[in-house]
């Protein structure tokens, strides 16, 4: 018999840590290789992780509730047989990967001026990546932080404790620094409510309190703007009338309007390049691939942005399994946390709601979201050679906001304008 280590799983490119959430195996039982052994969150996504060997869990190193770096021992597994030799070397690559990334991660969200930076990088306090973040945007400096007293394992700040802290801290003991066009203002404090005895008061589940975080550090990161086309879908469901019946038949898939609509956003992307970016301070960064999100409504009634990774690579039939697939795991609560991450352009259907257009906001780093309306018949004017008349189309509003810092009203316009072109466009005699 031999033992080898069971580690925190990387978990997605910018994930750095995860939180045992619940133990689905004790210590002494049987697990196969790959049988699901503890459910863990992250910042995007709870998910099971699944035993890298087969054999008998035999010490559990990380509790329920606790915060464990990527790489980091969380469990022992007794094998049968000899532990192969690049067994351990995997676990140190698996370590020293997750520590290059923490490198990454105190780069990219230090605090607010070099010298802080440097001082929080030798530190000998460990502060995870959303921890800094929230003090660079809260313009709390190195000294400040340390003060913090600490409630995680070895005294490290959580979440809780800096939001806590935040709470009662003493505005003009600590000024924030003046903010920039590329820098999130600070947080406005609401003021209190009153609540009656008629009231109920429901507490904010952990994805709930990201999703509003993420949708108010965007509008304070991004000045949103959106522009509006009403597209002529006329073709594109007499297409999918046609065809809905032999995707189902040929391929096993139920044809929906959104990869139909996706395919078009993509051809457009190509046209555009420069909507598919990200803004890192005084940067442009122009992306090489373009991933789609596509934002799912949930069951308990929160929202997932699933990522269609090198959408521009798939065919429509590609794109169409990959949406139902994604809408499916996303809502049984089974996507992995890389699925999640990446996106560079999000589309969010509105319509099948009902709803005729919206103003989404935009998911952090990208700088567009395109919200998809409802599609309705109306009386249109339609143009021929012989003369114009009076016909009944299917129509549909795109409403496309984007950040304006980097994309002006005639890139943001021409982009949406640029889909709605190739809706129209929609070949009837195409095939799968």
């Amino acid at each position: 018999m031999a033992s080898v280590e069971m580690v925190m799983p990387k978990m997605g490119e910018s994930i750095m840590e995860g939180t045992i959430l619940t133990w689905l195996k004790k210590e002494g039982e049987t697990i196969e290789e790959e049988e699901s052994v503890l459910e863990v969150a992250t910042d995007k996504v709870d998910t099971e992780v699944p035993s890298s060997h087969a054999g008998k869990l035999k010490k559990i190193l990380a509790q329920e509730g606790e915060v464990v770096a990527v790489g980091k021992p969380i469990a022992i597994i007794e094998i049968e047989g000899e532990v192969e030799e690049t067994t351990e070397v995997d676990t140190e690559e698996s370590v020293e990967m997750a520590s290059s990334y923490l490198d990454e991660a105190v780069s990219q969200h230090s605090a607010s001026s070099k010298d802080d930076e440097e001082k929080i990088s030798q530190s000998d306090r460990f502060y995870s990546p959303l921890v800094k973040n929230i003090a660079k945007e809260e313009g709390i400096g190195f000294d400040e932080l340390e003060a913090i007293p600490g409630t995680g394992k070895e005294g490290r700040v959580t979440k809780k404790d800096i939001l806590q802290y935040l709470e009662t801290r003493n505005q003009q003991t600590a000024p924030k620094p003046a903010t920039t066009p590329t820098q999130p203002a600070a947080s406005v404090k609401p003021e209190p409510l009153t609540v009656s005895g008629q009231d109920e008061i429901i507490e904010m589940d952990r994805m709930r309190k990201m999703i509003a975080d993420r949708m108010v550090a965007s509008k304070q990161i991004s000045p949103h703007v959106t522009s509006f086309v009403e597209a002529d879908v006329t073709k594109m469901v007499e297409w999918r009338k046609k065809m809905k019946k032999v995707f189902i038949e040929r391929e096993g898939q139920t044809l929906t309007y959104t990869p139909m609509l996706i395919e078009a956003v993509v051809k457009a992307i190509k046209d555009y390049p420069m909507i598919n970016i990200s803004v890192d301070g005084d940067k442009i960064i122009k992306r090489g691939n373009v991933n789609i999100g596509m934002a799912v409504a949930l069951p308990s009634g929160n929202l997932i942005v699933p990522v269609i990774k090198n959408a521009d690579q798939l065919s429509l039939l590609g794109l169409v399994q990959r949406v139902n697939d994604l809408a499916k795991r996303a809502r049984e609560n089974k996507l992995k946390p890389d699925e999640l991450s990446g996106g560079t352009y999000t589309v969010s259907n509105v319509g099948s709601f009902g709803n005729v257009l919206g103003t989404p906001i935009i998911m952090q780093p990208q700088v567009g979201i395109l919200a998809l309306g409802a599609i309705q018949k109306k009386p249109s004017v339609i143009e021929t050679p012989q003369g114009d008349f009076i016909g009944i189309r299917h129509k549909m509003f795109l409403s496309h906001s984007y950040d304006h810092r980097v994309v002006d009203g005639a890139l943001g316009g021409m982009f949406v304008r640029r889909v709605a072109d190739y809706i129209e466009q929609f070949d009837l005699d195409r095939n799968i």
